[in-house]
């Protein structure tokens, strides 16, 4: 199927790493989603019931990224992940990037990020 809804680089302020640091000054990540799903029937329909309302998704994105901590990438990627595949019955897979653009790491670098990719089918 190749349905999907996009949400580009939402840009949430968190305190995701392992670094003390980290944890105590926080730093921007930006999140990416995309959801594929059969949109014929909300696009014949012109209803957004039978769709993946994509306000609610970045607002779960946005929530699971701020009001949680998390040591990696990975567990916040793979959390966003589990949790929209439960809130929205419709999506068959997901696709998750997690950038974090100050990871400290010692060589200059653009970011580093993670990029998962979840089905419904296991």
């Amino acid at each position: 199927m190749s349905d999907r809804i996009l949400l580009s680089r939402l840009a949430v302020y968190a305190y995701h790493g392992v670094q003390p640091e980290e944890e105590r000054l926080g730093q921007r990540f930006f999140i990416s989603v995309a959801c594929t799903l059969d949109l014929r029937p909300a696009g014949k329909a012109d209803d957004h019931d039978l769709s993946a309302n994509y306000a609610t998704l970045a607002t779960l994105v946005q929530t699971l990224a701020t009001e949680r901590r998390f040591r990696t990438i990975e567990a916040l990627a793979e959390t966003i992940a589990s949790e929209a595949l439960v809130m929205f019955p419709r999506v068959d897979t997901i696709e998750v990037r997690v950038e974090k653009p100050e990871a400290p790491i010692p060589v200059v670098s653009d970011g580093v990020a993670v990029e998962i990719r979840r089905s419904r089918r296991g």
